[in-house]
């Protein structure tokens, strides 16, 4: 596909409804946690995004008989003929979330051989809490060339880890539903989708409790059924609609979402003066009155969440004051400002504290997406400004959002490709 870059139209109230698409960060665990089965699996709710499509690349790889229909949303995995247990360093490399590879082969076979994983550049991402938890099982451990190589018999253990971590809190799980005996898990992270992982594995035999509180209880099984399972709407993708459409003064109804999880969201939304009301698996967002700046900290959940700050910072350059915005997840997380200053955006940047003074409004520019969320972040300030925004490296939203430039449009948004030699108008099927 030849490169290109988005074009925003920007100035354009949002208005009407759209549906959430299945979870990113849940589909990115429950897909490798099927190779934890013994029998076929079947998970639906899967969105069409391009870190999906990584997997099925390695699962393939691994020997598995992937059947993706993305048109349905929906993927059979067969993992009962696996033929390695090795993933390439450049199949990896593409995605953050491979390391789940790590806990799924590791806890199946005994024996996992996985490069390092890749993703958004954030700052310092270590691994060492799933190394830590993998240790504590009874796996050896040792680096190869920048592989990653670990075997053993796992044997459950009590694992307390440093600090709370989302991918460590998963990837031990895998782990530890086919060690021999009990395995507790304190200091756990407790974000939706490690419920929801934990629920897909329950679904097909594993015996674990907690998942979604700081202690979770594993006691190994030695067989994995299969079964169907549905993953839950994205918590991250409602986020980014709603702030979307308080960004344009728009009137949104999101269908299809879990209202709870996003409390933290609606919270500040409505300290800023957007109207936020729900109604079973329905968010309608409007706004009441000027936006406000605000105060904004990341936390783990039930707290704000940091994939979510980048696009809430967007929303707050236009805040009638100044904003703090403190980000206490990763340390790096603050690239797309830069860009947004291309726009008339003011902001001062201490470390991992921002500071975003309000303006009247943006006008467009071209933009180059840092990072997933940051690109999402970009969109937005798309949408608000007076003119033309032209996003580069659009590649990196796509990981993460399914048909958003198509959901956007369906409000009344105008967002398309463009080839970048030609400047012809490009269709495809993801964002």
């Amino acid at each position: 596909m030849p490169e290109y870059k988005l074009v925003i139209e920007g100035g354009r109230v949002l208005q009407g409804e759209t549906y959430v698409s299945g979870g990113k960060n849940t589909s990115l665990a429950v897909v490798p946690a099927a190779l934890l089965a013994e029998s076929p699996c079947l998970i639906e709710n899967l969105p069409d995004i391009e870190d999906i499509r990584v997997l099925v690349q390695i699962l393939r790889h691994l020997g598995a008989k992937v059947d993706w229909l993305p048109q349905k949303n929906q993927m059979s995995i067969d993992p009962t003929q696996l033929t390695t247990n090795i993933v390439p360093f450049h199949l990896s490399q593409k995605m953050r979330a491979s390391y789940y590879l790590m806990g799924a082969l590791l806890g199946r076979y005994g024996f996992a051989k996985v490069g390092y994983p890749g993703g958004c550049n954030l700052g310092s991402r270590p691994i060492d809490q799933h190394l830590k938890g993998f240790r504590a099982l009874g796996a050896k451990i040792r680096e190869d060339k920048g592989m990653i190589v670990l075997e053993g018999k796992l044997k459950g253990a009590n694992i307390n880890f440093d600090m709370v971590t989302v991918g460590g809190t998963i990837n031990v799980m895998l782990a530890a539903c086919r060690a021999e005996g009990d395995t507790i898990l304190t200091n756990c992270a407790k974000e939706p989708h490690i419920v929801d992982t934990a629920n897909f594995l329950n679904r097909i035999g594993a015996r674990i409790r907690g998942a979604g509180t700081d202690t979770i209880r594993i006691r190994g099984v030695k067989k994995l059924g299969g079964g169907s399972y549905t993953v839950i709407p994205d918590q991250i993708e409602t986020g980014t609609l709603m702030i979307a459409a308080a960004a344009t003064r728009g009137n949104v109804i999101l269908r299809g979402c879990i209202p709870t999880h996003m409390e933290a969201l609606t919270a500040k939304l409505l300290e800023m003066g957007v109207l936020v009301t729900s109604e079973d698996d329905i968010i309608s967002v409007q706004l009441r009155q000027g936006h406000r700046a605000i105060r904004l900290s990341t936390q783990e959940y039930p707290g704000f969440p940091t994939d979510l700050q980048q696009p809430m910072s967007a929303l707050l350059t236009r805040a009638v004051g100044t904003s703090e915005v403190i980000e206490n997840i990763f340390d790096s997380r603050f690239k797309h400002l830069d860009e947004m200053r291309k726009m008339g955006a003011k902001s001062v940047i201490n470390g991992r504290i921002a500071y975003i003074e309000g303006v009247p409004e943006l006008h467009g520019a071209p933009l180059v997406a840092p990072d997933l969320r940051g690109g999402a972040a970009l969109v937005i300030a798309g949408l608000m400004a007076n003119g033309i925004t032209e996003i580069y490296n659009p590649e990196t939203i796509a990981r993460g959002y399914e048909h958003l430039e198509s959901k956007l449009n369906a409000l009344g948004g105008i967002v398309r490709r463009e080839n970048i030699q030609t400047g012809n108008t490009v269709y495809a099927n993801s964002f």
